[in-house]
């Protein structure tokens, strides 16, 4: 596999944990979603709000992780908008299968540059961390939503 001996933190990562976008908690989600990483004790909290196609509309993060779950929660965040509950539950499997083994990556822009990571199984939870909890935000959201007439 191309990259598995490459350094775990590089500079892609570490600039993605610098600039991690929406860092601001939502005033009144209508879904908000911790996850936690037993192992490291990361720590993802995502807040949403979805439109009337149960849409991501807005999002908020607060992110207590290594530079592994905040590159992570950079790379979901900048992308998690418009998106909907299923295809971000789509994402979150596909991410967790690649991590666990499956060949294909991920159809989410960026995650390949975790290939070094892919070895290293205990860091595994702390990037599926930011994708669970939006997965789960967004369902939660979703399921508020009145059903058209």
């Amino acid at each position: 596999m191309r990259g598995v001996n490459a350094p775990l933190y590089n500079t892609r990562i570490l600039r993605l944990a610098a600039t991690i976008p929406h860092q601001q908690r939502l005033e009144a989600p209508m879904a908000s979603v911790e996850k936690r990483s037993p192992i490291c004790g990361s720590r993802v909290t995502v807040d949403v709000d979805t439109d009337q196609d149960g849409r991501i509309e807005r999002i908020g993060l607060l992110v207590r992780a290594c530079a592994l779950g905040q590159a992570s929660a950079s790379l979901m965040a900048s992308h998690a908008v418009g998106k909907t509950a299923a295809e971000l539950g789509a994402a979150r499997d596909s991410l967790a299968e690649w991590l666990a083994g499956a060949e294909a990556t991920p159809d989410w822009p960026g995650l390949d540059i975790f290939v070094p990571a892919l070895p290293h199984s205990a860091r595994h939870a702390s990037i599926r961390l930011a994708f669970e909890a939006v997965a789960e935000a967004a369902a939660q959201a979703a399921a508020t939503q009145p059903v058209p007439r």
